[in-house]
């Protein structure tokens, strides 16, 4: 299967997961493509001032890969910073946000996957 640019489906989160203002999500893998092995596979831009808030993963997991910006992480309570070129992984039973309190978007792409 092949996926051209410009046909993956777009949504807009608002208030994600009890964070501030709007995320975008372009879904590169959907529904029975994950061929129950996940959930979601996308590339998620968080503006400046957004955030996605604070969630427990159960019964999955998820990783972050920095594409662009600078991202301020919640990894279980503790906040770092990720850079393009870093990766962030939450465990199952694990809790985790991420905000942008930069100039700049934010792009992560995000994968879960099933525990």
């Amino acid at each position: 299967m092949i996926k051209r640019a410009g046909t993956f489906n777009e949504e807009i989160r608002p208030n994600m997961l009890g964070g501030k203002g709007e995320v975008k999500l372009m879904h590169l893998m959907e529904g029975g493509e994950f061929q129950g092995k996940g959930r979601l596979f996308s590339i998620n831009t968080i503006k400046p001032g957004c955030s996605i808030g604070s969630h427990q993963h159960k019964g999955d997991v998820e990783a972050y890969y920095v594409l662009k910006g600078e991202a301020t992480y919640y990894d279980n309570g503790e906040r770092t910073i990720l850079k393009p070129g870093d990766m962030a992984f939450t465990d199952n039973m694990q809790s985790h946000g991420i905000e942008n309190e930069g100039t700049e978007d934010v792009e992560v792409l995000a994968l879960i996957l099933y525990a």
